[in-house]
């Protein structure tokens, strides 16, 4: 049985029936007969059940909101912007899925061939609870146009929002059996993955799970994409607008209690401009208002539980024990449930093991370099590579940085953010594959050659 418990109370909320082995065999034999038919679909009926999925996240965009506000914590009215990126999504694979699809025509030495994109089958996704409808979003819009269809084991605090997904997916018009949740515990993860069945895995998360996902899928021979955790750099030289830089840094740093994979979690800021930017950014973290995240007024919810934010003041604790000094925050604010204030590191030794972790809460690293080889050697001295961020007007720094940063993404004088045009994933311990965009599409497909 899984129960939510809502970070905002530590009040226990509604409860949710694990599936038996006889069930989740159930939900197989379903999804592979919804494949058969559904890899015969026309285009135009997959993009119109996409648009369709669109309205329905809208029509039930409040509702589904509070749910994902309940179970994880995030405020009302980014859990409302969350569900409006979801409709976003699918209406952008219903718009441009035909055209991503199109075969291409190739000429060889042999005479003529073309390049076919084709479905493969039932395709099983492990997701996270931070974002729990758009991690899911960004798998199931591009496996219902590609042809394929798709299994949810989503995390175990958010299964009111799994069970949501899928009942708003059904509503839509969506064939029986074309996306299902799975309410399991992560034991049984790697028998689904071994079940002949399922031809592909994908997974948001730690990287202790991506390794285990990793490695059942490799024993089976399937394909997996993994978008594991980020240490993303920050970084601002002295071109930069500073102001407009420490308010977005503010917000990259705390957006979602801080528990974003992408969120900017080490700010790197060259000499020059230094304490301009801190006292700007030191400013605007303070002022961020935690509360009640049902509350419009409030900038900042918890964290996802108490747990979680346990595991951020023991990070603090060994920051403080490598040398590092805590500037302020990082307190209980007096409220029950899992808050936890922004707070702001400074003095952190980048070579101690602590600061090679992800810290998934508001609290930021702060460092000082000289020039931009420093501040490149110090983005890259981490085991992720998912995102970073870099503030400067100086079009050479702004090659150079794109360049020279081992990451999946670089956003230029703005957040890095997810979209559904753009590709999305890391490198190194961030994971590898990619989602969103023809990318994400092409992922679980595979790509014929028919010859003559």
């Amino acid at each position: 049985m899984f129960t939510s418990i809502n970070p905002a109370t530590g009040k226990p909320g509604r409860s949710y029936a694990e599936l038996t082995g006889a069930q989740v065999e159930g939900r197989l034999a379903k999804a592979q007969a919804a494949f058969l038919d559904w890899r015969e679909s026309e285009l135009t009926a997959r993009a119109t059940l996409l648009r369709h999925i669109a309205e329905a996240f809208e029509d039930d965009r409040d509702r589904l909101a509070r749910l994902a506000t309940e179970e994880m914590g995030k405020t009302l009215k980014s859990a409302v912007a969350e569900v409006e990126k979801c409709a976003s999504a699918f209406r952008y694979y219903a718009r441009h899925g035909a055209a991503m699809l199109k075969p291409t025509d190739i000429e060889t030495p042999a005479g003529h061939a073309t390049a076919r994109w084709l479905p493969m089958g039932p395709v099983l996704a492990v997701m996270p609870w931070n974002f729990p409808y758009w991690q899911v979003v960004r798998f199931a819009a591009p496996t219902i146009m590609a042809g394929n269809v798709g299994l949810l084991k989503h995390a175990s605090n958010v299964q009111g929002c799994a069970a949501a997904i899928e009942a708003t997916i059904v509503k839509a018009g969506a064939p029986e059996g074309l996306f299902q949740n799975l309410p399991i515990k992560s034991t049984m993860v790697a028998g689904v993955i071994a079940d002949d069945r399922i031809v592909a895995v994908t997974l948001t998360g730690s990287e202790a799970a991506g390794a285990k996902v990793a490695e059942a899928a490799g024993r089976a021979l399937k394909k997996v994409v993994l978008e594991l955790g980020g240490s993303d750099p920050f970084i601002v030289m002295p071109s930069a607008d500073i102001d407009l830089a420490a308010k977005t840094a503010v917000t990259a740093r705390t957006q979602n209690t801080g528990q974003s994979c992408i969120c900017a979690k080490r700010m790197i800021v060259h000499e020059v401009v230094y304490e301009n930017f801190m006292a700007k950014f030191s400013a605007g973290m303070k002022a961020v208002k935690t509360g009640d995240p049902t509350d419009p007024a409030t900038d900042m919810g918890p964290l996802s539980s108490e747990e979680q934010r346990d595991t951020v003041f023991d990070q603090i604790a060994r920051f403080r024990e490598a040398g590092a000094t805590l500037l302020f925050g990082a307190e209980k604010p007096g409220l029950p449930g899992a808050y936890l204030t922004p707070g702001v590191l400074v003095d952190v030794d980048p070579a101690s093991e602590v600061a090679k972790e992800e810290v998934f809460g508001p609290v930021a690293m702060v460092f000082k370099v000289r020039d931009i080889d420093e501040a490149i050697a110090l983005a890259n001295g981490v085991p992720f590579g998912l995102g970073s961020s870099v503030w400067t007007a100086d079009p050479q720094e702004q090659e150079r940085f794109a360049r020279d940063i081992a990451a999946g993404m670089t956003a230029i004088n703005r957040m890095l953010a997810s979209t559904p045009e753009a590709p999305f994933g890391g490198v190194k311990r961030s994971g590898h594959g990619r989602e969103l965009g023809p990318w994400g599409l092409h992922e679980f497909m595979n790509l014929k050659a028919v010859i003559g």
